[in-house]
């Protein structure tokens, strides 16, 4: 099961947490539908490109990433959406969409978008399309130690 790899990270740093069933549902929208919590308070992982190496963006379902507000905010020269068969193989344990928050358990770096901050719980794909992690924000960002930036774009 895709979840057992965080929920040993979580438990093994003695986090609180709860796991959310929900149907089946892919998009990180339909994830918030699903599980009855609004977009804003679920966070969905959009892997990118930072200069050509493999990053997380973390920031609420309903939001998008500004590629040029990121390219700006990380100092690099490019900042682009990588495609599905560039990071799949790096997550063997989840389904493909569906990764974890936490770029720490993949060696790579975690961007997140500051309005994650304002709520007190967090929501994230735990691994699978059909399970939810929910956790205090004050252990997420203890845990994931994400880099904090202004580069999401709220729903019009």
């Amino acid at each position: 099961m895709p979840v057992e790899k965080l929920k040993r990270y979580l438990d093994d740093n003695g986090v609180k947490y709860v796991t959310i069933n929900h149907s089946k549902a892919y998009t990180a929208q339909e994830v918030a539908a699903s599980a009855h919590i609004p977009g804003k308070e679920v966070a969905k992982t959009v892997m990118v490109k930072i200069d050509g190496k493999m990053a997380m963006a973390v920031l609420p379902a309903s939001y998008s990433v500004d590629f040029e507000e990121l390219k700006n905010v990380t100092g690099a020269a490019t900042a682009e959406l990588a495609a599905e068969d560039e990071f799949r193989d790096l997550f063997p344990e989840c389904d493909v969409g569906a990764m974890p928050p936490f770029g720490k358990l993949y060696d790579m770096p975690t961007f997140m978008a500051a309005s994650l901050a304002e709520d007190e719980l967090i929501a994230f794909n735990a691994g699978s399309h059909t399970e939810l992690i929910q956790m205090s924000f004050t252990a997420y960002e203890r845990l994931a130690e994400p880099i904090e930036l202004r580069f999401s774009l709220e729903p019009a």
